[in-house]
């Protein structure tokens, strides 16, 4: 049996900084150390130094373009995914099947389930119409999203899996100026073992 190859991740970045921020950098780092490529990208309007994102359509283009670019010279299972908004627009990528090819998983790292304040404005109804594997990674203290919203989310959708940080904050953390802790790290790495054998079984 051949050896599987590793998985790729094409990772976006959230709505107030771009691909290079420590945050990002910390994040693809973890994962490369353990054998996970993690390809960066900026969205249009942080390409060209504007602050306010661009309108869903033009980040929904640009995440499926990068994606079709990674594809183009990846033989493994690749994995869509991104910080708050990054996420959020992988996820609406993926509802409309705008991925060629489909990803083997979506990995949400804080998904913004609603603005902080304002739990009526939600954010999840495109999130059934996703038939692939999703891993969402939320902290405790997010306020984004509750621990009871998270797990009734989950609940609607089963292909989707949640991991919570106990105590993190909207970027994963639990203490102030450290980075995410290795142990979601391993999370999503476990998690895409597992995933990336069930697809190459599909196959």
């Amino acid at each position: 049996m051949a050896l599987m190859a590793d998985p790729t991740l094409v990772l976006a970045h959230g709505a107030g900084a771009g691909s290079a921020h420590p945050w990002m950098s910390h994040v693809a780092s973890a994962l490369e150390s353990r054998g996970v490529r993690v390809v960066r990208f900026d969205f249009p309007y942080m390409f060209s130094g504007r602050r306010l994102p661009d309108k869903g359509p033009v980040l929904e283009a640009a995440f499926a373009e990068q994606w079709a670019q990674v594809a183009a010279t990846t033989t493994g299972p690749m994995y869509a995914g991104g910080k708050s908004m990054g996420g959020r627009i992988a996820s609406q990528v993926a509802a409309k099947g705008g991925f060629d090819p489909i990803p083997t998983g979506l990995i949400f790292f804080g998904y913004p389930l609603h603005p902080p304040g304002k739990p009526e404005q939600r954010r999840d109804r495109h999130l059934p119409l996703i038939g692939v594997p999703m891993l969402f990674l939320h902290g405790t203290r997010d306020p984004f999203g509750t621990r009871e919203e998270m797990r009734d989310l989950i609940d609607e959708l089963p292909t989707s899996t949640l991991s919570l940080v106990e105590r993190g904050d909207h970027s994963l953390v639990a203490t102030r100026n450290k980075p995410v802790s290795g142990l979601v790290i391993d999370a999503v790495r476990d998690w895409m073992d597992v995933n990336s054998v069930a697809d190459d079984r599909r196959l």
